[in-house]
């Protein structure tokens, strides 16, 4: 399953699809299919142009992030389990050090709640979630910047195996029943909150919804943007992610609601 959905994923995604479109049309056209042709070629370019030139894939991101505003902090917290997908893994294999992505918010205010809560244990879900296989996972890159920032190894509890949000919170709670945890934080990017509460009730796990992460101003509306069209690809290219996964998690039975609410 891993597998299929990465291969779907590399398909289905919007730049992706456009271009597959488009290259499909030129195909049926050249075997005299015109019309399928004229068809699929306008469905990639449409898909193309609202990817690149309106607010569409801002929009549906925020939906996503507004879904669960962060609260206010709580009088004790006993462990902060903090999702994978923050580490360049293949940089940092290739060059040392310790290289951070666009996500690193998570790791960043999982310290931050660390030092505020210094009783609190760390769970660090993610493992190598790469086609290949050949890298450290986010549980086991995290030693170094922990240990970076003072954080004491014997707080960090790292769930190393898991390659998706599903096995994130099926991993994760063996480990908090192994570890005698509860009244946890969760944190993630909050356009991932929904679909990994989602998941960590339907494993029966109570969490603490904390996000961060964020992609958008709150303020976006829908409407044309020619100013920023890479941004808004890449926007889109999220928000689509989400919102299929979302979707395919709830067809598959592998969660009870499709939205969860806060």
């Amino acid at each position: 399953m891993f597998l299929v959905s990465k291969i779907f994923w590399l398909v289905a995604q919007p730049l992706s699809f456009s271009f597959f479109a488009v290259l499909a049309g030129l195909l049926a056209s050249a075997f005299g299919l015109r019309r399928i042709g004229a068809v699929l070629g306008g469905l990639g370019a449409l898909v193309l142009f609202i990817s690149l030139f309106t607010t569409a894939g801002p929009y549906a991101l925020q939906a996503l992030e507004d879904r669960f505003p962060r609260p206010a902090p709580p009088a004790s917290l006993s462990c902060v389990i903090v999702l994978g997908g923050a580490f360049e893994n293949e940089v940092t294999a290739g060059r040392g050090g310790i290289e951070l992505n666009q996500a690193a918010d998570r790791f960043i205010e999982t310290v931050r709640l660390a030092k505020r809560y210094p009783e609190a244990r760390i769970l660090v879900s993610g493992g190598d979630g790469s086609i290949s296989g050949a890298y450290d996972g986010d549980a086991q890159a995290s030693t170094a910047f922990f240990e970076a920032l003072d954080i004491g190894a014997d707080r960090v509890i790292r769930e190393e195996n898991s390659r998706t949000t599903f096995e994130n919170a099926r991993y994760t709670k063996d480990l908090l029943a192994e570890n005698g945890l509860s009244q946890c934080a969760l944190v993630t990017s909050a356009y991932h909150m929904p679909r990994s509460v989602a998941l960590f009730r339907t494993n029966g796990i109570d969490v603490l919804p904390w996000p961060t992460d964020y992609r958008t101003s709150g303020k976006a509306g829908l409407g044309l943007d020619f100013t920023q069209p890479s941004l808004n690809a890449q926007l889109t290219t999220t928000a689509a992610k989400e919102w299929t996964g979302l979707v395919a998690y709830y067809l598959l039975g592998r969660t009870t609601t499709m939205l969860p609410a806060p």
